[in-house]
């Protein structure tokens, strides 16, 4: 099934990476690419109650600041375990060495699974991580797959992108949700 995923995501991919890109692109300021969308901060739920479950604005993410962000398919699956989140964790003193100011993990998921997931791999203090619980801002960058084979519906691509008050400095997509080539940390640090 694994192998049908990925022929799928490829396939995918090549329509959606081929020769245009959607909404977000190096140049293009993230904010304005997903216009009127706000983000959940990783939380648990007696949190989200105390701050009436209130979500961030991407302009609060991005704006004034050197952002790191990579998304992923999931909390709690492999490749997003197993390697791209502790590529970040593993080189979080080399990424604020560069000046980053913070370095943000977002998957379509619930802030309350984010957390959770987050206090598991012990990469909270590093990373904050941040859910898009419908996906909202993943369409917005034309960042959407579906997963619908490996029972995760819509989705996040696997990326990694730089990100200099707003405006994307560097923008990296995996040809599948499965390859972990272009999306890391390492691969970030030497475009920064």
């Amino acid at each position: 099934m694994a192998s049908a995923l990925a022929r799928r995501a490829r396939g995918s991919a090549a329509v959606l990476w081929g020769a245009t890109r959607g909404f977000a692109s190096v140049g293009s300021d993230i904010v304005s690419a997903a216009p009127g969308v706000s983000l959940q901060k990783a939380r648990s739920w007696d949190e989200g109650v105390a701050t009436k479950f209130s979500t961030t604005p991407l302009k609060d993410i991005f704006y004034g600041k050197k952002v790191v962000i990579f998304g992923l398919p999931g909390a709690y699956t492999g490749v997003c375990s197993q390697s791209h989140v502790p590529s970040y964790k593993n080189n979080i003193d080399k990424l604020k060495a560069k000046g980053v100011d913070s370095v943000i993990c977002v998957a379509v998921n619930d802030p309350y699974v984010m957390n959770g997931w987050a206090e598991k791999l012990q990469a909270k203090d590093a990373i904050e991580f941040y859910g898009d619980f419908d996906g909202s801002f993943h369409k917005s960058l034309d960042l959407e797959i579906d997963l619908s084979a490996a029972l995760l519906g819509r989705r996040s691509h696997r990326w990694s992108a730089f990100v200099d008050d707003g405006k994307i400095k560097s923008f990296n997509v995996e040809e599948a949700p499965s390859n972990f080539k272009v999306s890391s940390a390492e691969v970030i640090l030497d475009q920064i």
